[in-house]
């Protein structure tokens, strides 16, 4: 019994100390999990040698309900309770016994997990896990010593079962039963009044494997040392042991954070559903128009309102009441007709400098020809000799390190839409490039 104390109490200082080196950081991660589950008990104790009447005869089921708090990614505390039976039975030349005791088992017990990102990762499906404790046992021994018909079992050398005993002066007359397997008597010591419940030590090893994101399935085999010797009514110097190899579903309630990222350990995640960083009262997560200004009155979306619908907000709109259909400049302001003539003037002028350029240019005339006669000549399908300016790739549009005429002209056609950084002086050189290689 030293051993066992010994092999408990170490356990429990070896989580301790792994829970303490954690950090105060270390903080529970999910709501308790509850686990409900079925399994077999299997008795180790005084009896159960000899001729059996079965193979399955030591062996019964129970069921198990576990309720778990994982506290950081090392440990875990349980409390569980579980309910069976327990039985053997044996026969020998020199005594037959058989036994079998409802039992009811409570334990609380310290579990070490193994997915806790030095072993396992923490996502990883499979999560090998220890398990140490203390409980409370309480069981009930009853014996099969009778038939259906309250005739007592005789057991005689032979192996059979009569109704009389085998040295009786009518052994004679002697009928032979079968036995019903049903415990109807109570089993008792003759000379000690024990007590039917013992403290116990579980210790256990398990696998769990993760179906889905609140759903674990447990295999798991759970071993206790009791502190008593009387579970099947007969004392012979060691306590009884027993196992519970166990099956059993468990849900995690909540939401398991992901605390592989310490900086996210103290993060409200749950608040942030409700932010609203610019303070419009509309929410970030329905906001069309984030960062609007302080003070700035907004529709159901967010964005600043635009009562006259000129496209200029409220806000921003020097003129309120703008006539629908009206063409403005960005202040809100209708631009007058003169106005939109000289701008309509200033924006055909620039089409016509741009036309003349890509069209009437006799440069790029040239170099379509040039282009062409090298096509014809096959030097299309060469490799490129020269890399092309760091300056100039962004003309490279196919990405194959040549420039083309019609990259040229794309690169002439954003700058005069003003969406590139090519430049006069950079046409050049692209032009220059472009004989060159």
């Amino acid at each position: 019994m030293k051993n066992y104390l010994s092999v408990f109490f170490f356990f429990f200082i070896t989580i301790g100390g792994v829970y303490s080196q954690a950090g105060e950081d270390e903080k529970p991660k999910q709501l308790p999990s509850v686990a409900l589950g079925v399994g077999i008990l299997t008795f180790d104790g005084d009896i159960g040698i000899g001729i059996k009447p079965s193979k399955y005869s030591k062996i019964r089921g129970g069921f198990n309900l576990t309720v778990e708090e994982r506290i950081g990614k090392y440990i875990g505390v349980s409390i569980s309770g579980m309910y069976g039976k327990l039985s053997d039975n044996e026969s020998t030349e020199s005594r037959n016994l058989n036994f079998e005791s409802k039992v009811i088992q409570a334990d609380l017990c310290l579990l070490a997990h193994f997915d806790n990102d030095l072993i396992f990762d923490r996502k990883s499906i499979f999560a090998p896990y220890l398990m140490a404790g203390v409980g409370f046992l309480k069981f009930d021994p009853y014996g099969d010593l009778k038939d259906a018909d309250g005739k007592t079992y005789y057991y005689w050398r032979d192996g059979s079962i009569k109704d009389i005993d085998e040295s009786a002066p009518d052994y004679f007359n002697a009928v032979e039963l079968k036995r019903d397997y049903k415990y109807e008597t109570q089993l008792k010591d003759s000379v000690n009044n024990y007590n039917r419940s013992s403290i116990d030590f579980p210790l256990g090893v398990g696998f769990k494997f993760k179906l889905a994101y609140n759903i674990d399935v447990n295999l798991g085999a759970t071993y206790y040392l009791t502190m008593t010797d009387w579970i099947d009514n007969y004392k012979s110097g060691k306590n009884d042991k027993y196992l519970f190899t166990h099956f059993s579903l468990q849900y995690n309630f909540g939401k398991m954070e992901d605390d592989s990222r310490p900086e996210y350990r103290k993060v409200d995640f749950s608040s942030l559903d409700n932010l609203d960083t610019d303070g419009d009262h509309v929410k970030d997560k329905d906001d069309k128009c984030p960062g609007t200004p302080a003070g700035v009155k907004v529709d159901g979306l967010g964005c600043p309102l635009d009562v006259d619908g000129d496209g200029v907000p409220d806000y921003l709109d020097k003129e309120a009441n703008t006539i629908a259909g009206a063409k403005v400049d960005e202040t809100g302001a209708t631009l007058s007709d003169s106005t939109l003539a000289l701008r309509q003037a200033q924006f055909d002028s620039l089409a016509t400098e741009r036309s003349k350029l890509l069209f009437e240019n006799p440069t790029l005339a040239y170099l379509y020809e040039v282009e062409a006669k090298a096509k014809e000549a096959g030097k299309n399908n060469a490799k490129p000799t020269l890399q092309i300016p760091d300056k100039l790739k962004p003309a490279d549009k196919n990405h194959d390190g040549i420039i083309t005429v019609d990259e040229i002209t794309g690169a002439i056609d954003s700058f005069f839409d003003g969406d590139s950084n090519f430049t006069v002086e950079k046409i050049n050189d692209l032009i220059d490039f472009f004989f060159e290689q």
